[in-house]
């Protein structure tokens, strides 16, 4: 990018489009300049007198730290704009569609999309500038007015889906827990060809038992320590064998893989392999680990006198919210206590707390 006083104009080499019969132009940007240029009006504004959401801060960090861990291999896409004043695009000799974008210094320029990456480059520069000498791509429209931003906005972000945690995981290759999840999926009984990878809610009629992202959320919580999530070769193998273990001592998974009942029967009528149940069971193990380090496996038998049904009292008023399933930190807590309760092992002063809310 270049300024060029005469014009008192930012310049960018770009790329012009046309869309919906409006031009766009494509150009890209170094990262220094990024929270130079697009700033973000953060005032106290009415919603009905702005075009983007406001600024949600505690997103930022996140992506700093997303920017900062990965300064060699990140990715972002790129900043959808809106100019408020007339700009002017040069073509160059070589293409009618390739030249020179200018836009002028005193241009109020509003982001459409992005408003989180450009605060969190912002941030991420103070700690590492030299990010500054990489570029972003950024989408420039012509401004025509409030009504029109504020439908760019709602039209940008109508169609914007999330991938499932499961899919995430799949794909994620940063995470160490990721990485474990996708070992036990594929490699470890009783989660090999049981398990879902794509999606997150299975349908009463799948033919796997259980989702990568609740065998992730599970075994995070197993293995729990802190906010680290590196696991070493001897955890990862700990893990490996507790899930393991945990099959020998539950009849209905062993009834599955060796299929003498399919997996959306017993899904629809326990609830061992449904995300309460097996993060239940994970947070089972993490105290177990802690408290019976020698004889974990002995204590684990216990689980086989376990009334997994889902007609079970217990679950009704510890893993369900009106009649269904929950996995809200609250069920996932009060389904381990009962647990800890059938295997003899203590509850801490906090679950016993949580008991008497019963």
């Amino acid at each position: 990018m270049q300024t060029q006083d005469s014009g008192y104009c930012y310049s960018f080499p770009a790329v012009r489009g046309i869309q919906a019969g409006r031009p766009f132009y494509i150009a890209t940007c170094p990262l220094r300049i990024i929270p130079k240029i697009f700033s973000y009006n953060e005032d106290d504004v009415p919603p009905e007198l702005r075009a983007q959401r406001t600024l949600n801060k505690t997103r930022i960090p996140e992506i700093v730290k997303y920017l900062l861990d990965n300064p060699k291999d990140y990715v972002f896409s790129a900043l959808t704009v809106s100019v408020g004043v007339d700009i002017t695009f040069d073509d160059h000799d070589n293409g009618p569609n390739l030249g020179t974008l200018r836009v002028p210094m005193d241009a109020q320029i509003l982001i459409n999309d992005g408003q989180h990456r450009r605060k969190a480059i912002e941030e991420a520069l103070r700690e590492n500038p030299d990010l500054g000498q990489d570029n972003i791509p950024v989408l420039f429209f012509v401004d025509e007015g409030l009504s029109r931003s504020q439908q760019m906005f709602a039209d940008l972000n109508k169609y914007a889906v999330k991938p499932s945690p499961s899919l995430g995981t799949l794909y994620d290759h940063r995470d160490d827990s990721s990485a474990l999840a996708r070992t036990l999926a594929t490699e470890v009984t009783p989660f090999v060809g049981l398990t879902e990878m794509e999606k997150s809610n299975l349908s009463p009629k799948s033919n796997k038992l259980f989702t990568l992202s609740s065998i992730k959320q599970a075994t995070r919580t197993l293995l729990s320590k802190g906010t680290r999530e590196s696991y070493s070769e001897e955890e990862q193998a700990l893990a490996i064998e507790f899930w393991q273990e945990v099959t020998n001592n539950i009849r209905d998974w062993q009834m599955v893989i060796a299929k003498e009942v399919s997996p959306a029967q017993l899904r629809q009528e326990y609830i061992h392999s449904h995300g309460v149940g097996l993060h239940a069971i994970g947070l089972l193990g993490k105290h177990l680990l802690c408290q019976e380090p020698s004889s974990w496996k002995d204590k684990l038998k216990g689980l086989s006198k376990v009334n997994w049904r889902k007609t079970n009292p217990e679950w009704i008023k510890r893993s369900m919210n009106h009649g269904k399933l929950s996995k809200s930190t609250t069920s996932i807590q009060l389904t381990a206590n009962a647990l800890k309760i059938e295997l003899g092992l203590p509850l801490t002063p906090e679950e016993k707390t949580l008991e008497k809310s019963l």
